[in-house]
């Protein structure tokens, strides 16, 4: 082999050793990039295209029938937020009028209403201390007095919206230590009913007035 021929040897070497880093370079890196976007649109859809963090639903008033209810803003059902600050406003009429609370959770709960079980347990579980303590001012030390205008704080996490049908949302407690969970659903109308609100329904804090050793 002559002098040429080993020089041309090595340099064509060299273009194909360049060339097989070069598209493993360019190979690598699509991957990568093909990754991270699958990570951040992974993440992003853990959140949903509803997540907005903390929510703060006023209310002027708080509604006596079925039809004040119904003509409330948040009664619109377009976001599971509206539908959880809902559901705290009827579980408050439940101590003063059982009938036309659960017409409004029935409202609330479109295509399944409660059951004999769910009605049951409202009327186990609901009392007037524990139907005012979800809106915001509302504490143990002053007997569960909200605060008014009536504030619902609901909140989601990375967590809350598992896909674009569902929501499990947190509403602000005052007589707990945590905010409490609360099931949403997305129907085909494009309205968010209510799913699952047993969470809301344990047992809180006693006021300082009926506590004994407060």
């Amino acid at each position: 082999m002559g002098l040429f021929d080993k020089i041309g040897k090595q340099v064509g070497g060299s273009v194909n050793q360049a060339s097989r880093s070069a598209v493993n370079n360019t190979t690598n890196s699509a991957v990568n990039n093909a990754t991270k976007t699958a990570t951040q649109t992974a993440g992003q859809f853990s959140r949903g295209a509803t997540g907005k963090g903390t929510q703060s639903l006023v209310f002027q008033s708080l509604p006596a029938t079925l039809a004040e209810f119904q003509t409330l803003p948040q009664a619109q059902m377009q976001s599971p937020y509206e539908t959880a600050a809902m559901f705290v406003v009827a579980l408050s009429i439940f101590p003063q009028n059982r009938d036309a609370s659960v017409a409004m959770i029935n409202f609330l709960k479109g295509p399944e209403q409660l059951n004999l079980r769910e009605l049951s347990f409202l009327k186990e579980q609901v009392t007037a201390h524990l139907s005012r303590s979800y809106f915001a001012g509302a504490t143990p030390q002053n007997d569960y007095a909200p605060s008014q205008p009536y504030t619902v704080v609901v909140s989601d996490n990375s967590y809350s919206f598992p896909d674009q049908t569902s929501a499990k949302l947190l509403v602000q407690c005052g007589g707990a230590d945590s905010p409490r969970p609360i099931s949403l659903r997305l129907a085909k109308d494009g309205k968010w009913y209510l799913w699952d609100h047993t969470a809301l329904l344990s047992g809180i804090r006693q006021p300082e007035s009926s506590n004994p050793w407060a």
